[in-house]
């Protein structure tokens, strides 16, 4: 009740707060290149309020998929790929605020595809992949500068089309495939530090071909490819090791998905279900579990491409 000066008493206020609808989620999201029937440098800049469709930010400096993408609160990187003829080692930033164009940031160590890419505010680590041969090396940036890629340290064995996801003080890259078969495998390492991955447990089946993303509590795997296209959404608990455990099912099934997430909401970007590519925005709250629903539209229909947020589970 007010008190007698026309003045709302705190305890009112508190009434009023409860009832009041949560802000917006500010975060935004970045995805880069990819194939849309043909291979393209175009940035598309996502809003994590639901129902907001996609749209354009800027280029990269040369098109690209297969890349991966980390990225601080103020700058989102795309690194490595293809351009459609051969692998790259370009790593390309914006910075997420303000629309533009990329500009360079420096190389990897090698040309490299198909990398698991995950970090914190400080750095950005990709892992695995593919130079023509597959590959076990960890390496990484420190995002805030411009430079080239430093070796971290390896992979228990070769992999590529890992997916990656992290906390502020773990980065942690999902399944893929060694060159002759789908793998379970999930392994971890300290960001900050350097050194050999360690194991962490094992995805509910082999499979790779597909985006991860988290908070700075939970991790989630979003369908994938091991032989068919899969619809599970998986999830896992970063700051402790074990399998992976059943989240709920895409709304539409689907591989060769992006992913990015705030504190709140993880999302699954476009992909491929098999017969064609699509562009919708599958969403689902981190904290629960169920099944997506349908969050909004990419401007085009992709495939093969990496996107990261200023609100991932790193920079918590």
């Amino acid at each position: 009740m007010p008190n007698y000066n026309g003045v709302w008493s705190l305890s009112t206020q508190y009434q009023y707060a409860a009832d009041w609808p949560d802000p917006p989620d500010a975060t935004i999201g970045l995805y880069f290149g990819g194939f849309t029937g043909s291979y393209t440098n175009v940035i598309q800049q996502l809003s994590f309020i639901s129902g907001v469709d996609a749209t354009d930010f800027g280029d990269l400096t040369t098109v690209t998929y297969d890349g991966a993408a980390v990225s601080s609160s103020t700058r989102g990187i795309s690194a490595g790929g293809s351009n459609g003829s051969e692998i790259i080692n370009i790593i390309d930033y914006v910075t997420i605020a303000s629309a533009g164009n990329a500009t360079d940031f420096g190389d990897l160590t090698t040309v490299k595809r198909s990398m698991g890419g995950g970090g914190n505010s400080t750095r950005g680590i990709f892992a695995g992949g593919s130079t023509g041969s597959n590959v076990n090396v960890i390496e990484y940036i420190t995002i805030d500068t411009t430079g080239n890629a430093t070796d971290f340290g390896d992979l228990s064995a070769v992999r590529f089309a890992s997916a990656g996801l992290g906390s502020s003080t773990r980065t942690i890259f999902l399944g893929g495939n060694n060159g002759s078969a789908y793998v379970d495998i999930i392994e971890y390492v300290t960001t900050g530090s350097t050194g050999n991955a360690t194991d962490f447990g094992n995805l509910l089946s082999a499979q790779a071909y597909t985006g991860g993303s988290s908070n700075s509590i939970r991790g989630l795997y979003f369908g994938g490819y091991d032989g068919s296209t899969q619809n599970v959404i998986q999830y896992i608990t970063i700051a402790t090791t074990g399998n992976a455990t059943d989240f709920g099912d895409l709304l539409t099934a689907g591989w060769l998905h992006a992913s990015c997430a705030s504190p709140i909401t993880a999302l699954a970007l476009g992909g491929n279900n098999s017969s064609s590519r699509i562009n919708t925005i599958q969403g689902v709250t981190i904290a629960t579990t169920g099944n997506s629903t349908d969050f909004g539209d990419l401007t085009v229909a992709v495939q093969n491409f990496a996107a990261c947020s200023n609100g991932h589970g790193g920079l918590g």
